[in-house]
């Protein structure tokens, strides 16, 4: 029992810190991309990127800017082999993503490439999915998605680089289609930055059949 309370005490210590250093984004928001307004702009305004550029899923929510605090918990859970630090972002996005969970039949998280999961050893976007699973009771299911390319690393590409490099990088099996057949999916990944992974994993996911898809980070770039 000592163990668990120390566990949830570095919890919200964690969490304070976030809200601290960093910010959880909060209402108002892009309806469609997520992104913080300065202001309320009234119901059903959508961000000039939304207008500009419609993505493929249908939302997109973030617990937190990627600032000082989430950038040091993203990378201890994915290079340093931190894996308690889940539980605290996983609390984190379901904090943020009440008005997506709610209407989920299936929560797939972002694949990583055979390779890179056997150097990692783990998916940290498949640990937050567990995560967010166990705290609302909805279905994940790692194998419904799968990265059948070898991309680069995004960190250092431009946008237009980023969403070369993911094209046509991953696919819904043929034996999981009946997985996701006119449901409606959760994707999780770590980190938004430009898009560019969450679209092409989003198509693959409605080629498939999933009736529409939202996406859920712990964490998002921005400007």
């Amino acid at each position: 029992m000592s163990g668990l309370r120390r566990s949830c005490r570095r919890q919200q210590r964690t969490l304070r810190a976030l809200l601290v250093d960093d910010r959880f984004i909060e209402p108002p928001v892009c309806p469609v991309y997520g992104t913080p307004f300065a202001h309320d702009l009234g119901e059903g305004i959508v961000s000039a990127a939304a207008l500009a550029d419609p993505p493929p899923f249908r939302r997109a929510r973030s617990a937190s800017v990627y600032g000082d605090v989430a950038r040091r918990l993203v990378h201890q859970l994915k290079y340093y082999d931190r894996p308690h630090l889940a539980e605290v972002m996983a609390t984190a996005m379901h904090r943020a993503g009440q008005p997506l969970l709610s209407e989920m039949g299936l929560i797939v998280p972002v694949p990583l490439y055979r390779w890179r999961l056997w150097q990692r050893r783990f998916n940290q976007a498949a640990t937050l999915a567990a995560g967010l699973s166990r705290l609302t009771g909805v279905q994940h299911d790692p194998l419904v998605l799968e990265r059948v390319k070898a991309t680069r690393r995004q960190v250092g590409l431009s946008a237009a680089q980023r969403a070369d490099n993911v094209r046509g990088a991953f696919r819904v099996p043929d034996a999981m289609r009946a997985r996701i057949a006119r449901r409606d999916v959760l994707l999780v990944d770590d980190v938004y930055t430009s898009g560019a992974t969450a679209k092409a994993a989003a198509r693959a996911l409605l080629r498939a059949g999933a009736a529409a898809v939202d996406v859920l980070t712990f964490a998002r770039v921005v400007p």
